[in-house]
Order: structure tokens, then C-alpha cells, then sequence
């Protein structure tokens, strides 16, 4: 598998890199900045590519509640230690009734991490109690469910065999999202082993940067992997971790989509489908915990070149 996928990449020439390209793979990790309400209009503009959302909550955001062409894909981020609490699965059945076009859904934000570093820490026993209840029903609605989005690292590929034994054959998941924050040759190889362990299910990319690289290397990155991922059908979707600005980014300055002013950087416009646009992003001026993200970036990179 691990040669499949670097045949893959050799493959990707410097002139396919070079072009404007759209894809309707393409979705948003939204995470909004209350500081700046005016950057949320960039993601459903007229010239953007992307075709859907998620925000790590069950409930669509207010920015969006005019974006009918703009798909929502709720999320149930972690579990309780209710054995009765069924409120995710009826805010998202509500969300059906009303007419609402709810055709996927994510599941457990880095179960397998710490809460600490953005993930939901809960173990695979809990978990799968959880989804036989709260969200296996929703299958019978015509949704496609999402594994749990586990952490690159060793911890995940274990936390989800745990997850799928304690199912019991009662939780059936349709595809399997993946968390990224390494060079594009781990991911590669992270995504074919991935494919390797779950030949049956589709892929998305739900979280995805080159963590702390330069402005070049972050470029080189991006246009790798967003060529790869159009490649491979197998990969039904995908969204960058980068929707905010430079000046309170946690991967990076240089991998966020927009300037520490609010404007598009090369890596934003194109990932919306446009071209480069010149806009360098400045370094990051603080620190900031963005929720749902995966912070450990250092962990992380390790992992992404074993």
C-alpha cells in the first residue's frame, strides 16, 4: 500500500500543481473568530468551491442559515455518561423534519486525544454505548455515518479497534475520517495504511495541515495533497484546517487561509478555487486554543515521519 501511494505522489507533476483547480470535495472546518464576523462571508461567497461544513457541534451555524447550497454535517464531538441521553440524535432528526439536507454525519472529535489538545478523551467502551444509541438510528434515515475521528498517532488506529470490538457488530460506519498535521509523505502512507485496515470504507479528510512548516513548504503541501485527494476516489471528501487568520492560528501562520488583515492568502484562494493572490500571512502574534483542532502538533509531526 505504501508504495501504491508514493507512486501516487511522484505522479503529481510540478505543472499540476501550478493550476487553478475546483473540486467538489471540498468542505470547511469551520471555526469562526467573534473578533472578526466579516471573514465568515469568504467561505459561502460567490467565488467560493466549497460544498459543505462542519463546526464540531449537531446544530448548523447562524453565519451559514442562508446557504442553502452550503451543506451542513453535524457532528456529535463526545459522549456523556447518560444511558438515556439521546439529544444528538433528535436535534438531527429535527434538522430532517424541517427539511434540512442532512446527508452525512461526524462522529467523537479525537477520542483518543486529551481534552487538553482539543480532542473529546473518552474511552472506546463509552463510545461505542453511545453510538448504538445515538447514532446508529439515524442509518434508518437514509444517513451516512462517520467513524470516530481518531488522532494520527499510534493511539488512534488502537482507540478504534477497541471502538469497533466493544460495537459488537452494532455500529455501522459508512466512511473514515482522517487528522493530518505532518509533511505530505507521512500522510500519504498514513492514508494507504488507513485504506489497508478499512478496505470497505470511503475516506474524508476532515483535518488537515502541514503544522508549523514555512510559507513554501506549507504551499508545496497544500497543493500536493489537494491533488492527491482529487485523485483518489476512494477520498469523498476533504477539508483544510485553516479557515481563520494568520495572527491566531495554532498550525502556523504560514498554513492559515487568510492574512493577520482578513484576506485571502494564496493557499485560501486556492483552496475556494481561485488564484494565487500574492497575500503573505504574517507570524502569529499570540497563541490562541481553537476548539476541536488538534494542538499537539509536535506529537503529531513525530508520528508523521515513522
Amino acid at each position: 500500500m505504501r508504495s501504491t501511494v508514493l507512486l501516487a505522489w511522484i505522479s503529481i507533476t510540478p505543472a499540476a500543481l501550478s493550476q487553478v483547480s475546483q473540486s467538489s470535495k471540498r468542505g470547511l472546518v469551520f471555526v469562526p473568530n467573534p473578533n472578526y464576523p466579516d471573514d465568515n462571508n469568504i467561505w459561502d461567497s460567490s467565488s467560493s468551491d466549497l460544498t459543505w461544513y462542519y463546526n464540531y457541534g449537531a446544530e448548523p451555524s447562524t453565519a451559514f442559515s442562508n446557504a442553502s447550497s452550503f451543506q451542513f454535517v453535524p457532528m456529535l464531538w463526545g459522549a456523556s455518561n447518560s444511558t438515556t441521553d439521546t439529544s444528538f440524535t433528535d436535534t438531527v432528526q429535527s434538522q430532517i423534519s424541517s427539511g434540512a439536507n442532512v446527508s452525512y454525519i461526524l462522529t467523537f472529535n479525537e477520542p483518543d486525544g486529551s481534552t487538553q489538545t482539543g480532542g473529546s478523551g473518552i474511552p472506546a467502551e463509552l463510545a461505542a454505548e453511545t453510538w448504538i444509541r445515538e447514532v446508529e438510528p439515524l442509518k434508518q434515515k437514509g444517513v451516512k455515518l462517520g467513524a470516530p475521528a481518531v488522532t494520527a498517532a499510534p493511539t488512534g488506529f488502537n482507540w478504534l479497534q477497541n471502538f469497533f470490538t466493544a460495537c459488537n457488530g452494532n455500529c455501522s460506519a459508512d466512511f473514515i475520517p482522517i487528522h493530518w498535521y505532518g509533511n505530505f509523505e507521512g500522510l500519504a502512507s498514513h492514508i494507504g495504511q488507513v485504506r489497508g485496515t478499512y478496505p470497505n470504507m470511503s475516506i474524508w479528510i476532515t483535518e488537515y495541515a502541514d503544522a508549523g512548516a514555512n510559507l513554501s513548504d506549507s504551499q508545496t503541501f497544500y497543493n500536493q495533497s489537494s491533488q492527491y485527494f482529487d485523485r483518489i476516489d476512494y477520498i469523498t471528501r476533504y477539508s483544510y484546517f485553516g479557515s481563520f487568520r494568520s495572527s491566531v492560528s495554532n498550525v502556523g501562520a504560514d498554513a492559515a487561509m487568510l492574512t493577520q488583515n482578513g484576506q485571502l492568502t494564496d493557499i485560501g484562494s486556492w483552496y475556494l478555487g481561485g488564484s494565487a493572490t500574492g497575500n503573505v500571512p504574517s507570524a502569529a502574534s499570540r497563541t490562541v486554543t481553537l476548539a476541536g483542532s488538534s494542538l499537539a502538533v509536535v506529537m503529531v509531526v513525530f508520528w508523521s515521519i515513522i
